[in-house]
């Protein structure tokens, strides 16, 4: 059964998850930094990196939300990057954001389905997601429309939590999760279901070499799986 964010509601995964973040859009940047102390801030950092060496030129960015993962991306140089998310409450916050920093000539926001991309096969040099696969409600699926859309040779860079596997972290971590976060998430974002989805999510996510053999399944060759803080989150490569 799907882990999905409000338990009461008859609706699909998509359409919750659509929800939940059109809720928590205002507090999201906040929080997102808050809560993590602002270590998103460097594994995106290290997750562009990663993708330097393939000098990109067309970028997907998946479940962009308010384009954090697509601005760090700029740092490549690209012609342009197109973000995708179902929330359109993250997407307002995001074109807000671009337009402060005079950035909507080389990035463009638009709603998009992850698992009904509206690209054709073989446009993009790259694909990232950062905190969104996590999300999908078929990830198979999701993963497969990233390769279909993806061209002959591309990379595509994947930034997610992951479970840490060693004693103490693992033990802080959970309790971190189970305990504190959901705690503040709810205080500021005034959602309650929202940062108690997030542990719950990860949990049930399957990461590390499952992940990766997810991604050889719908076609992904070269995959990588770098941990990152402990095994607190992951970059999984993987090149068509």
């Amino acid at each position: 059964m799907a882990v999905v964010p409000y338990k009461d509601q008859n609706q699909n995964k998509k359409s919750q998850v659509a929800t939940m973040f059109n809720n928590i859009a205002g507090k999201y940047d906040f929080l997102n930094h808050f809560l993590s102390a602002g270590i998103d801030i460097i594994w995106r950092k290290k997750a562009v990196s990663l993708l330097a060496p393939e000098k990109p030129k067309q970028v997907l960015d998946i479940a962009t939300g308010t384009a954090d993962f697509a601005i760090e991306t700029l740092r490549l140089n690209p012609d342009k990057i197109t973000g995708v998310d179902i929330s359109e409450g993250m997407l307002a916050v995001g074109r807000e954001k671009l337009a402060k920093r005079g950035l909507t000539n080389k990035i463009e926001l638009k709603y998009g389905d992850s698992e009904d991309l509206p690209f054709a096969d073989n446009t993009f040099d790259a694909i990232t997601v950062a905190f969104g696969v996590r999300n999908f409600e078929n990830l198979e699926k999701g993963l497969s429309e990233m390769h279909r859309v993806l061209k002959p040779g591309g990379m595509a860079v994947v930034l997610e939590f992951s479970k840490p596997r060693s004693f103490p972290m693992k033990q802080l971590y959970q309790f971190y999760f189970k305990n504190i976060l959901p705690v503040v998430g709810k205080l500021v974002s005034k959602d309650n279901a929202a940062y108690t989805y997030l542990p719950e999510s990860v949990q049930a996510f399957p990461d590390g070499q499952q992940f990766l053999d997810i991604y050889h399944k719908v076609g992904f060759r070269n995959t990588k799986w770098h941990s990152l803080t402990f095994g607190i989150s992951s970059i999984y490569t993987g090149k068509k």
